[in-house]
């Protein structure tokens, strides 16, 4: 962790789930200090005595910071002294975005604008925003400002300075608060039929565990104005449900259907056709380089055009598909779903 040695990281959003997997992956290596910005002060004071408790060592290294992303001012009064951002903070449910679609654009496009505003005024060196898969074609109001919130990131960084910006975009994170894996076994234990959309909807899936990682190998190796993601693979609606059911002794035969909800689509896309024209195979990852071009186009048609990849859009639907048993071996390997099933035994 030599990288992020005495070395001070605000987390923007830090008492969400990502936030959470960050602590408990850094506290106790060489970083200085971590800053938690969010505007909740029960959820902070739940964290603190959750990390006093857990690792009383190293909390102190933990500072918590009440303040608003949709408020430069707010923003402005957390940063000095900050190295590193992890821009988490969103309104992330799709369905109470449909409905409060101006509340989506105040935290996630302005919000997104102030964190970045504020950063490259103080010379932080680098900010990682985190943006989903729903930004790419986006269909409901989470997509769109997320989508917006990557082009305010790449004209950010076209004019940043020494602070690198980049995106990071992924799908469905396993078990993160809001996730539908807890609510599916709360109600396996309380004796009720499960409740999925669609059985034939896919979605990418991954552990927050692969969320920081994606993070950090942004953070490592992307350039300014990147967009980067991880190759995961993705599963059907129906497959997860029967492998909670099998894991946790609900019945597969009483799930029940419900139809889709607000503003959701059949499948994800983590790079669309256009993106994957430029996009750069990285082993586990692929990074989109920002378009860097100016405005005079005219310039560009007479030098002629770059060759294009043959990689085309990449989704839920054509990448590797997680078989029940590869399915339920994923869920079961997360430390929630391990400590659900300790409270079962």
């Amino acid at each position: 962790m030599s990288l992020f040695k005495g070395k001070t990281l605000m987390i923007t959003g830090g008492t969400g789930s990502f936030g959470n997997a960050v602590l408990n992956r850094f506290l106790k290596t060489d970083i200085g200090e971590i800053r938690i910005f969010s505007r909740d002060e029960k959820k902070q004071d739940d964290m603190r005595h959750d990390f006093q408790a857990r690792m009383p060592e190293v909390a102190d290294k933990i500072k918590f910071y009440i303040g608003d992303v949709r408020d430069l001012q707010s923003v402005r009064g957390a940063m000095p002294g900050v190295d590193y951002i992890f821009h988490a903070a969103a309104l992330k449910q799709v369905p109470s975005c449909e409905f409060f679609p101006m509340e989506a654009v105040r935290t996630n496009v302005i919000g997104t604008e102030n964190v970045l505003t504020a950063a490259i005024e103080e010379g932080v060196e680098s900010v990682i925003c985190l943006s989903t898969d729903k930004a790419a074609y986006p269909i409901n109001a989470m997509g769109i400002t997320k989508a917006i919130e990557e082009k305010v990131a790449v004209a950010k960084s076209r004019m940043s300075g020494k602070t690198k910006i980049c995106c990071t975009r992924y799908g469905n994170v396993m078990c993160s608060r809001g996730s539908v894996i807890p609510l599916w076994i709360d109600q396996i234990k309380q004796g009720n039929p499960i409740t999925l959309t669609e059985p034939s909807m896919t979605r990418f899936i991954m552990s927050l565990e692969e969320a920081v990682d994606l993070v950090l190998f942004a953070f490592e190796h992307g350039e300014n104005g990147d967009l980067l993601i991880q190759k995961a693979p993705a599963c059907t609606i129906q497959t997860q449900a029967e492998a909670v059911c099998e894991l946790f002794g609900g019945k597969k035969e009483d799930i029940k259907v419900i139809g889709i909800r607000h503003g959701e689509k059949m499948y994800e896309t983590l790079l669309t056709n256009e993106e994957c024209a430029k996009a750069v195979d990285m082993g586990n990852f692929y990074r989109v380089p920002a378009d860097n071009r100016g405005l005079n186009y005219d310039k560009y048609f007479k030098d002629g055009d770059e060759k294009r990849n043959t990689l085309t859009e990449f989704n839920s639907n054509n990448t590797k598909r997680l078989n029940l048993e590869e399915t339920k071996e994923k869920i079961a390997s997360l430390a929630y779903i391990q400590a659900e099933l300790a409270k079962m035994e």
